[in-house]
């Protein structure tokens, strides 16, 4: 049982003293008067002298009260002091950066009182900061390599373009390397601001009914001449109307990452296919290649910030698209998903809720 659990259920224990304590010392203390009794009438038996009768019983309650001193502070050293002591040494070591601590319970799950629960708490903290630290150095990690790469061809083409004796073709082609240098470092430094947003939800959707076949004609068509370049041979098969509720805006990026992708991971004279179909509840996008694939490594990570797949293709991106495609999504009430196999290309799923307006086969 978890300390969750336990909870829900009543089961935590509210005090580390149980009643059953008060009887242990409320029995101790009747047997001990006993004993004090039994001592009394023996001295008076035997006609001990006053002096004994006055120093025994007194000897006798030093002992007593020793033992029951003895034992509180033994029970408030292991009820109280130990824990936190414990407690106390492991948030220290916190403060100091170790995120690997782990404070012991006294008890199991079945008997967990209110230190124990504080325990427990300060352990899932413990484990959260690790991993949000974790998170913080890799993320760190990854913008440095990714800003530096672009950086450093800007300036290694700045400095060819200072010297002298450059023929005009050589000017054109590094100015175009730096170009395209500063719009990969452009859109890095956007994805990361959009995606930031809206994982702080400073972004907030604002659905609206609108016609899903409609927009997608129109993002793909800003693809065009990316495929007619690379003579991709592209097939949409779309329904006539299909209306969803969502932000249009954020949607747009979603179409736009998958086409980009789509069309970079497609060799020259290859195909590429938007499918879109619906029920009475779902809308499905699908968007296929006849690329270079993925394993199944791959598609385990492609969700993740910053992950490239294929390092062929890393100059051309910066591994923020598909985790803003799965962050847009899941604040649309969408899922995405893939298929995918090495050397026969991918196909990319959107799944979204049909607008209420649409509901065509109730």
């Amino acid at each position: 049982m978890s300390h969750k659990d336990a909870g829900r259920t009543g089961k935590v224990r509210k005090t580390r003293f149980p009643i059953s304590l008060f009887f242990i010392f409320f029995g101790i203390l009747l047997l001990m008067s006993g004993v004090h009794m039994g001592i009394i009438v023996l001295m008076n038996e035997r006609e001990w002298h006053s002096t004994v009768q006055i120093v025994l019983p007194l000897l006798y309650w030093m002992a007593v009260a020793l033992g029951m001193t003895l034992y509180t502070k033994w029970r408030v050293k292991k009820t109280y002091e130990a824990p936190m002591q414990s407690l106390a040494e492991a948030t220290g070591k916190v403060a100091g950066g170790d995120f690997s601590v782990f404070v012991p319970t006294n008890h199991t799950a079945a008997r967990l009182d209110y230190i124990d629960i504080m325990i427990l708490n300060f352990n899932k903290m413990v484990e959260e900061l690790g991993s949000i630290e974790t998170l913080k150095t890799d993320f760190f990690s990854n913008v440095s390599h990714e800003i530096k790469t672009p950086l450093a061809v800007i300036q290694n083409h700045a400095e060819l373009l200072g010297k002298e004796g450059l023929s005009p073709e050589k000017q054109r082609e590094y100015t175009e390397v730096i170009l395209q240098a500063t719009k990969r470092l452009s859109a890095l430094i956007t994805n990361m601001l959009k995606l930031n947003k809206l994982e702080k939800q400073a972004i907030k959707p604002l659905p609206q009914s609108y016609d899903l076949p409609d927009q997608l004609c129109r993002c793909a068509l800003q693809f065009e001449e990316q495929w007619e370049k690379k003579k991709i041979e592209f097939t949409a098969e779309l329904e006539d109307r299909a209306l969803i509720e969502a932000d249009p805006g954020l949607l747009e990026m979603v179409w736009n990452n998958l086409f980009s992708n789509a069309i970079k991971f497609t060799p020259p004279g290859g195909s590429v296919t938007l499918s879109q179909t619906s029920d009475a509840d779902t809308v499905y996008v699908s968007v296929s290649d006849t690329g270079c694939g993925m394993s199944e490594e791959t598609m385990a990570h492609i969700f993740d910030k910053f992950y490239q797949g294929d390092p062929s293709h890393s100059t051309e991106g910066n591994g923020l698209g598909l985790a803003l495609v799965k962050r847009i999504l899941e604040l649309t009430d969408g899922t995405i998903s893939v298929r995918s196999e090495p050397g026969r290309g991918s196909v990319f799923t959107v799944a979204l809720p049909v607008s209420r307006e649409d509901k065509r086969y109730e």
